[in-house]
């Protein structure tokens, strides 16, 4: 197993990110690495952290400003060679149709369910480490 796994955390608000921190823990799931996080406020920030790679799975907020985080998924995975999975933040559940046309290989309700996001990030985790096995 690997020793780490980097997870992305994208929002402008410095609460939403925190929440992300708290509900994931040091590991989401004891069949995963422990995770280690590279928070971005701005599409600059996730933009620059994608081209440095070792991104294992991108947790974007649906509801960050300017750049919301449905069109920050998007565009990453037009743009992001072997994109990694993302993880979207949506406002309500109604907007999930929303996070299948941003591409975002899972979505979770803000604000953050403990239970629900670990168990959703770990999924991811599994999948992308798995790949690059």
């Amino acid at each position: 197993m690997q020793s780490s796994a980097t997870v992305l955390v994208y929002s402008d608000d410095a609460n939403t990110r925190a929440q992300v921190r708290l509900a994931a823990g040091r590991r989401p799931a004891a069949d995963v690495p422990p995770v280690e996080f590279v928070e971005c406020a701005t599409l600059p920030a996730v933009l620059t952290a994608l081209d440095q790679g070792g991104i294992d799975v991108c947790v974007l907020d649906g509801e960050a400003v300017p750049a919301g985080g449905m069109g920050v998924c998007r565009q990453i995975k037009d743009e992001v060679f072997r994109c990694p999975p993302v993880l979207l933040l949506i406002g309500r559940p109604q907007d999930a149709w929303l996070a299948t046309w941003s591409r975002a290989d899972a979505a979770v309700t803000l604000p953050v369910e403990p239970v629900e996001f670990a168990a959703s990030l770990a999924s991811l985790l599994r999948s992308r480490l798995s790949l690059d096995a």
